[in-house]
Formats: structure tokens, sequence, C-alpha cells
């Protein structure tokens, strides 16, 4: 039998970021992959824009691992073949076992990583009990559930998972090369939708390393027959779906593999027990649209690690109240309400035929060209303050800043 204070299972960006922030605190951590290398995975791409760094800088490991990423320095903004802005921009472009193996570096002792599965879990509230596939048993204070997608071992906790929106969004993500020129004339570009009809909100194109990576979203049910002409044919159906892009881009072709991520929107039930507690995607999900998924990772694990783990390792036992303090902090609360409001609303605003996502396209279309002009006439300073008159008139709650 192994003691510890904390038992992560799940090495992604929410189990690794926690392993690390407890070593660096001097906690004992257990931290439980299957995988000592990991693997390629289609999710985060890129780390971006004040409040999302800002809650990585929270961690104290974003110095190091940004090292490892690309920063774009400028954002193209677009939409109907027409440059609206060019954004300063701190965009850090990254592929996603990257980060986890940049994370991962920065775990020291007394965290520890322990490359095995879980296959039984049992909890209490005083200590829990893990069993490894490789026979090896772990006694712990505190469970950390951040295995993402994966369902068994909540189930074997009693812990569902309530989908509210199937299929909510699809990702895809490719490399996006020139044609006949060595490079793009833009260091990254969003380029939003021409019509709603097409059930695209945006593109994305961003360096990482020296490859452009595009990431483009859609509105589509898993099925859709437009999926499978993307695999097949993916300059066509995107010059079809996107026909003025190229006035932007020039001509460009997509190499590699195509990689197709439905998501769902989901929360779970059942999860307020005694020693055990759950983070990012083990908890809920959002939409990867919004780009609000890794605020919520960032939160979660900052909250959990800097605030509530020290205070409830300070006395003994791990009893439903203490996990209840977690899932109700008003920091964590924020956060999820936030990121799950914008998944709906981004999407109303993307595709909805009515009023109020027609007025939103076009508010949205013509606050980037407003300051986009005033950045070309008067420099970045009058930009500045064009936003911040623009932040003034919407409701000044912080979750909406954002």
């Amino acid at each position: 039998m192994r003691y510890t204070d904390i038992a992560i299972i799940g090495g992604g960006l929410a189990g690794s970021t926690a392993a690390a922030m407890l070593g660096r605190a001097g906690i004992p951590t257990v931290l439980i992959d299957p995988h000592q290398v990991y693997p390629f995975d289609f999710r985060v791409e890129k780390i971006g824009g004040d409040l999302q760094l800002a809650r990585f800088v929270r961690t104290g490991i974003a110095e190091s691992v940004l090292r490892s990423a690309t920063l774009d320095g400028e954002n193209w903004i677009a939409r109907f073949g027409r440059l609206l802005d060019r954004q300063p921009s701190r965009q850090y472009g990254i592929m996603y076992d990257a980060l986890i193996t940049a994370i991962r570096a920065e775990i020291a002792g007394p965290a520890e990583f322990i490359r095995d599965k879980v296959v039984d879990v049992a909890t209490s509230s005083e200590r829990q009990r893990l069993v490894l596939s490789g026979g090896e048993e772990i006694s712990a204070r505190l469970v950390v559930l951040a295995n993402g997608l994966n369902v068994g071992l909540r189930r074997m906790l009693g812990i569902e998972r309530l989908v509210t929106s199937f299929c909510h969004s699809i990702s895809i993500g490719f490399d996006f090369v020139p044609v006949g020129r060595p490079a793009f004339p833009f260091a990254a570009m969003t380029y939003f939708s021409e019509r709603p009809s097409d059930r695209i909100p945006y593109i994305t194109l961003f360096p990482v390393g020296n490859r452009m990576r595009a990431n483009l979203f859609t509105y589509r049910q898993a099925d859709d027959p437009w999926l499978r002409a993307m695999r097949r044919n993916p300059v066509e159906t995107l010059n079809a779906a996107l026909p003025r892009l190229r006035r932007l881009t020039g001509e460009f072709d997509v190499a590699g593999d195509i990689k197709i991520r439905p998501a769902d929107v989901y929360v779970s039930t059942g999860y307020r027990q005694a020693g055990v507690v759950l983070v990012g995607d083990a908890f809920a999900s959002t939409c990867p649209v919004t780009g609000t998924g890794t605020d919520k990772v960032f939160t979660d694990v900052c909250q959990l690690c800097n605030v509530h783990i020290p205070a409830w390792l300070a006395t003994d036992g791990m009893g439903e109240e203490k996990i209840t303090a977690f899932y109700d902090d008003p920091v964590k609360t924020e956060c999820d309400a936030w990121s799950n409001a914008k998944a709906f609303n981004f999407r109303e605003v993307s595709i909805g035929s009515g009023p109020y996502g027609q007025a939103q396209r076009w508010a949205r279309f013509l606050g980037y060209l407003g300051r986009g002009t005033l950045r070309r006439l008067h420099g970045p300073q009058a930009a500045s303050a064009a936003r911040s008159a623009n932040h003034f008139r919407q409701r000044p709650h912080a979750a909406d800043r954002a």
C-alpha cells in the first residue's frame, strides 16, 4: 500500500496542472495516467487572451510552459473577405500533447507520476483506496478525478452525466498550407462566417512552430454528409463554405490528417461526495467554439489547489462538507456559468436566423471594423479607448467583460 495526501486520476490538462501545483506547494501527490508520454489528442491547441493567460499565470507554471509555445503577436480579424482589424495578440499555439509534456516537466517532489490505470476506487470521509491495474494499491486523503470524458470510474462512484446539448458543436483541425509562396501575409487570423446558413461560426488560423494550424468550428450533426466532404475534399469544401476567405489567404492547401471532434455540453450529477472531487471536463464540459474550456480548467485547479486543498488538509477527515465548499466556490461557479452561457449564446449569434442573431452579427462586424479603423488612423491608444468605451456600455459584470 502506497500512502499519499492527494491521488489525481487522469494526466491531461487539469490533472497534470494540479499535480505540478501541489508539488510546488509541498503536498504529497501522485498523478496516475496510462500514458508515460501523452499521445496526440485533438483538444486545446492554443492559449490566449488576457483573461485566460491571467488564469494560467495563477497556476505558477505559465512562464515555463509557454516557452514551448508559439506566440503570434498579431491577429487579423476578417469577414466577407475583408480585413477588419489587426489586433495586437497574445495567443500561444501549442499542440495538446506538447502542452501536457511541458506541464508534466514542472511536476516535482513531493508530487510524482505513476504510469498505470486505476481499475477500482472506494471513497469515504477519511481515506480513499485506489487499485491499479498492476495490482498496486494507493491510500489517499483525497481523490481528484481529472479523467475528462472517461465515465467508468465516475459511474463506479454513482456519478452520472447529464447531457444538456447533444453534439452542440464540431471542431475540425488541420494544417493550413500556402500554395505558390513560402508563407501567409498574416501571423494569425480569425475569419468569421459569411452566411449563417453555412453553420460555421469562424475559422481560426494560428502558428504552431513553423506550421500554420487551422481550427474550424461548425454547428452540425455528427452524421452530416458535409463532414465526409470535408475529409475527402477539404479545400473545395472550405472554399464553398467560405468563398471569400482566399482574398486574404491566397491559394491554400490542407496537409496531414483532418481531425474531427464532436462535443456535447454536459454536467455531472451526484458528485457531492466525501473523499472525491471532480475538475475540468470530468465535472462539466463546455463548447470548444467559445475557447472557455481552458478557462474552466485553470479556474478549477487554481481554486482547488491554492484555496481548498490546503484548508482541507489542515484538519482531519475529508467529508462531504469540505468537498461542497469547492463546488460552491463563487469564483468557480461564476466561471462555470459564464462558460455555459457563452456556449449557447455563441451558437445563437452564429447561426440564428432571427432578428437577435442578425443584429449581433452586424454589431460584431461593425465593432471590429470601427476598432480597426481607429487603430489605422490614430494608433493603438485610440483603439484601446474605443474598446474600453464599448465594454463600459455593456453590463459591468466581470464574466460579461470576458
